[in-house]
């Protein structure tokens, strides 16, 4: 029987050696012998064409084909079912080679490349890397085997955050590596290309305590200590460079001392080899590892052949029968192979479904310069034996990417307890103002202060300092779930306290303009102040706060969100970064929100400073404290558009975000109380005014004060009753001066017509008749209608007076029995 070789320069003496013990054992095949026809491919899949053809058609007849190579093994197994031949290799690892349907008689005693991809999911496992980066040479095997890997890493929960590929230079691969702050590499490629990549990753410092490599083991174990041309870097670069990386490689050699099918322990196979290549060293002769793999495909081989003898006798053939025409000596010899279980010198040797071995992974590091053995991995059994010899440069396994390590930037607490106790001072201050207002209500002059608006304001800064409290709670104080409650009692104490605070000094100064900055013809009306219309607008402010942050917080409701900073490295050498964090309360649209209720209350803080000013002169007892209202209204105002940007712009340093704030609401509502109610409280203790209105006439100083104002009032009301005497006696002196001219001309018509001509002829001089035109008044005087001056009021002597040339006329021309009905 003749088998076809491809190459292999410690596979080839293995096989042989192997093929010797065979023919030599009397039991396997004892009427055949097997002859084994060599070829060196050199991994060539153009070479193996040429060499695959001239091994078909030269004699004897091949039953077997046996390459190495995974490029070659790819095109003689495709191409050898169309010649019904069986493919057994025992060099090949290729991941695409375990297709059945393109490779239906291929088998092989080197396991997939595969095999190694459980292994390493299993160490990153192990090491607890979640992320991980690969460099390949763009290959099929490697190509196939990084699908297979990617696959499993991601059913893992193991992410490949960089993936990089190179043909013939891995310079820019590289680079990308490092760039994309790659830590946990597994590189795929061969020897030659594994020296290239190795130089680039010294060049650009890809190694140390923060980097492992994981590379393939089949390489010479001094692989890196092998001047090659196509580099431009030291040995000594080359060592520093490769220090430390894994490798993972099928196990290769039985590491148990057994005796399998050829009566041979590992360790006697190696010494035999070592005989058959005359002292040449190992590490220098291509294939070595290999040579146990391909020292048990032939005692595969032979086992298997050794199997097909008693069926192919039943059915009346032989083995030399075989041509590359008859499918059944080749049905049974693949059925044979499928079903091969024996211990060989690499270890149990068994097949899969789809041809591949199955075997241990051996798992080894590179420590000072050699190679050492830190664990099996059995992926049959998911069994990992692992010895504990693993060293690293660092203190331990690297990470697998730079450690950022979160932390919340907290609000300083020595500022929120000083704020706090602020406030607190605050609200007992609040509390004070509120009670002496309530207790002494029934004071005068608490009473002309509006005392229920001024409870309003003291209720609306209490609760404007009670915002404090939760505008300094972070999620050092609480957790986090319950934020979204605090951002409610943040705002909606801000907004309500704001609202009664400052809306109730509001309404104060709005009416006071109202009234006394009316023109004459409208104050009248207006001077009657009823305190429900106060209240009313004090009502009105509020209800537009509450509906609008209620529309807000349906529509668009506070929600926690953190805002990130740049990271910042921590002082030493450590491979870690700090990620800063901050919590915010906001919404999806805040600055639109912030932007209306701003807009509103601005408008209201420029109107009441604009109220304030107007009414700084002037007096009334409605509203005593109206001045005083004034002048917290400028500090209120002031400390808010002072505060309100600088926050929105403070907003990354809750630090200083919160001082602003907090101290703003602090001092706006000190100002307010102090300047409201000390006052009061000095007034009425220093001029002892605590008696109500009934006994506040008893005490001097508030006696005085309220005996002028009862004066003032009665004063008025005296004026404008004597104004109204007047308009009504000017009016009926208006109506007798009209009588007067009436009857004159009435007279003057009755006189007959002799009497007017003899009149004529003997009139009188021209000044004893009076002139029409005296008896009009002088421009703006109402028409007097007599000169019985002793039945008119005093006050209207002067106005008789004017018109004496007309009391003249009324005695010449009128009875005096006519003047009491002119005054009727």
């Amino acid at each position: 029987m003749s088998g076809g070789w491809p190459g292999g320069q410690a596979c080839l003496p293995s096989a042989q050696m192997a093929l010797d013990l065979v023919n030599n054992r009397t039991d396997i095949l004892p009427d055949y012998e097997l002859e084994l026809i060599y070829y060196d491919s050199m991994c060539d899949p153009g070479e193996s064409t040429k060499l695959l053809y001239d091994l078909l058609y030269t004699e004897p007849i091949k039953t077997v084909l046996m390459p190495g190579c995974s490029s070659v093994s790819t095109l003689v197994a495709e191409a050898a079912r169309m010649w019904n031949l069986i493919v057994l290799s025992y060099g090949s690892s290729s991941p695409a080679l375990s297709n059945r349907n393109r490779f239906p008689t291929f088998f092989r005693t080197h396991p997939s490349a595969t095999l190694h991809n459980p292994t390493r999911v299993r160490l990153f496992q192990k090491w607890k890397w979640t992320k991980i980066a690969t460099i390949q040479q763009t290959t099929e095997v490697f190509t196939s085997t990084l699908d297979d890997l990617e696959q499993r890493v991601k059913e893992a929960g193991i992410e490949i955050s960089v993936r990089q590929s190179f043909l013939t230079d891995p310079a820019v691969a590289v680079k990308n590596l490092k760039r994309q702050d790659a830590r946990i590499i597994v590189g795929l490629f061969y020897e030659t290309e594994a020296r290239k990549v190795f130089c680039e990753v010294f060049k650009e410092k890809l190694y140390g305590k923060k980097y492992v490599w994981f590379l393939i083991g089949w390489y010479a174990d001094n692989w890196f200590k092998i001047k090659d041309p196509s580099i431009n870097c030291t040995i000594e670069n080359m060592t520093e460079a490769v220090e430390g990386h894994v490798t993972t490689e099928i196990v290769m050699l039985n590491p148990e001392t057994v005796r399998g099918a050829s009566n041979l322990t590992s360790q006697e196979f190696l010494g035999a080899l070592m005989n058959r290549l005359g002292g040449k060293n190992p590490e220098e002769t291509g294939g070595f590892q290999e040579a146990p793999l391909a020292y048990d495909a032939v005692w595969a081989l032979a086992l298997a052949l050794n199997k097909t003898v008693a069926p192919l006798k039943a059915k009346g053939r032989r083995l030399e029968d075989f041509n590359y025409n008859n499918h059944d000596i080749t049905a049974e010899i693949y059925r044979a192979l499928n079903t091969s279980s024996f211990e060989g010198v690499s270890g149990h040797v068994v097949f899969d479904a789809q041809g591949s071995r199955m075997a241990m992974t051996l798992i080894e590091q590179l420590q000072g310069g050699s190679y050492k053995k830190i664990g099996y991995y059995d992926s049959s059994q998911k069994n990992l034996s692992w010895f504990g010899n693993d060293v690293w440069i660092g203190a331990g396994p690297p990470a697998d990417s730079t450690i950022v390590i979160e932390e919340f930037r907290y609000l300083s607490q020595k500022l929120f307890a000083a704020v706090s106790v602020f406030a607190g001072l605050g609200i007992l201050l609040g509390i004070v103002c509120l009670t002496f207002n309530i207790y002494n209500s029934n004071v005068r002059y608490i009473q002309n202060s509006q005392p229920y608006l001024n409870n309003m304001t003291a209720v609306g800064c209490m609760m404007a300092l009670a915002a404090v409290f939760p505008l300094g709670i972070d999620g050092h104080h609480i957790h986090r779930s319950q934020f979204p409650v605090v951002c409610q009692f943040r705002l909606w104490l801000l907004g309500l306290g704001f609202s009664l605070a400052y809306g109730s000094m509001f309404t104060k100064i709005w009416w006071v303009h109202n009234l006394f900055t009316k023109k004459e013809e409208k104050k009248e009306k207006r001077k009657h102040l009823e305190p429900w219309k106060l209240y009313a607008t004090v009502g009105v402010l509020l209800a537009i706060d509450v509906l609008s942050l209620m529309i807000w917080q349906i529509v668009d409701p506070l929600h926690i969100t953190v805002e990130k900073f740049t990271r910042e490295a921590p002082k030493g050498d450590l491979d870690v970064l700090i990620q800063p964090l901050l919590e915010h309360c906001t919404s999806e649209k805040m600055n639109t929100w912030l932007g209306v209720v701003y807009g509103y209350k601005g408008l209201l803080l420029l109107l009441g400073i604009f109220l304030a000013y107007e009414t700084k002169s002037v007096s009334t007892e409605k509203i005593n404290d109206h001045r005083a209202v004034g002048m917290a209204i400028y500090n209120v105002a002031v400390l808010c558009m002072i505060t309100a940007p600088v926050t929105m712009i403070l907003t990354s340093q809750q630090d200083a975000s919160f001082a602003f704030a907090a101290l703003a609401i602090v001092f706006s509502v000190y100002i307010t109380l102090v300047v409201l109610f000390v006052p009061k409280m000095r007034r009425l203790i220093t001029r002892g005014e605590w008696q109500s209105e009934q006994q506040d006439t008893l005490k001097t100083g508030s006696s005085t004060n309220n005996n002028d104002e009862e004066k003032s009032r009665q004063l008025e009301r005296e004026n404008r009753e004597l104004q109204k005497i007047i308009q009504e006696k000017e009016q009926r002196v208006s109506e007798l001066r009209n009588q007067l001219v009436e009857r004159q001309a009435l007279r003057n018509r009755r006189r007959p017509s002799s009497g007017t001509n003899q009149n004529h002829s003997n009139s009188s001089p021209p000044s004893s008749q009076p002139d029409p035109k005296s008896l009009l008044p002088p421009p703006g005087y109402p028409n007097p209608a007599s000169d019985n001056h002793s039945s008119l009021p005093p006050s209207f002597s002067n106005s008789s007076n004017l018109y004496q040339a007309d009391s003249k006329i009324s005695r010449n021309h009128c009875h005096n029995s006519q003047i009491p009905l002119l005054y009727k």
